[in-house]
């Protein structure tokens, strides 16, 4: 992303002693919003119950994809696991060195390789990597790549389907009703930056279910959340 947006809000936040700043957020269904970068910094007792949970289920080595700040891998380290702390953000990998991360690595999730895995770890939303819906199959095939057989991927997602209106026969109604309604376009703000937009993808779960089954992955609905959000499990088929 142009301007590494999240690196210079995390970097800024955590070097220059002013715990303050905002991310925002803009995106293709005409919402703007914004978080404190403080967000990104909390920790475990400050977290909502579905990362708390995903973190809890965690098990063996782990890959924390798209690791921010590190908030997440700082406490499955704190833990006794094994992390590898994995984002393309600059900014990002230097403040989790600085934090007491170990084993940083600076990479685009689709270009890394060279491990395996027992757990793959993708929070606040992380299989959104994928961007749209035809792009999951090759999600799928990234992430057996970098598991063990018996691996898992812990991640959670939401079905925005609540963010669209119905008609009077109940039937939603979509801006394109030829692409997934969770197909969204974003792009992210800190101080004068903006980043370049960028695709992220919602997943309902019984989308997300069958297309994993398709592509040799078991699926649990671990717990659903309070806002349509959910935390799934998905593991290779036969182990």
């Amino acid at each position: 992303m142009t301007n590494d947006v999240f690196g210079r809000a995390i970097r800024d936040y955590y070097f220059s002693g002013k715990k303050e700043g905002e991310i925002q957020t803009f995106s293709s269904l005409g919402e703007e919003d914004a978080f404190p970068v403080s967000y990104l910094f909390r920790d475990f007792s400050s977290m909502p119950a579905l990362e708390q949970h995903a973190l809890k289920l965690c098990r063996g080595s782990v890959l924390d994809v798209g690791c921010g700040a590190g908030s997440h891998s700082l406490h499955l380290a704190g833990k006794g696991m094994e992390v590898t702390s994995l984002d393309l953000s600059k900014g990002a990998a230097e403040v989790c060195r600085a934090r007491g991360l170990t084993d940083v690595v600076r990479s685009d999730f689709w270009r890394y390789s060279g491990k395996k895995f027992d757990t793959l770890l993708l929070l606040m939303n992380g299989i959104g990597i994928a961007g749209r819906l035809d792009h999951l199959p090759e999600f799928f095939e990234k992430a057996k790549e970098l598991l063990k057989p018996s691996g898992q991927i812990v991640f959670d997602s939401s079905d925005i389907i609540y963010m669209f209106d119905q008609d009077e026969h109940g039937h939603y109604e979509f801006p394109d009703p030829h692409t997934y309604y969770g197909e969204v376009i974003f792009q992210v703000g800190y101080k004068a930056l903006r980043s370049e937009p960028f695709p992220w993808l919602y997943v309902d779960w019984d989308t997300m279910a069958k297309m994993a089954a398709t592509h040799g992955f078991g699926c649990q609905l671990v717990r659903k959340g309070d806002h349509y959000d959910y935390l799934g499990k998905l593991t290779l088929l036969g182990y």
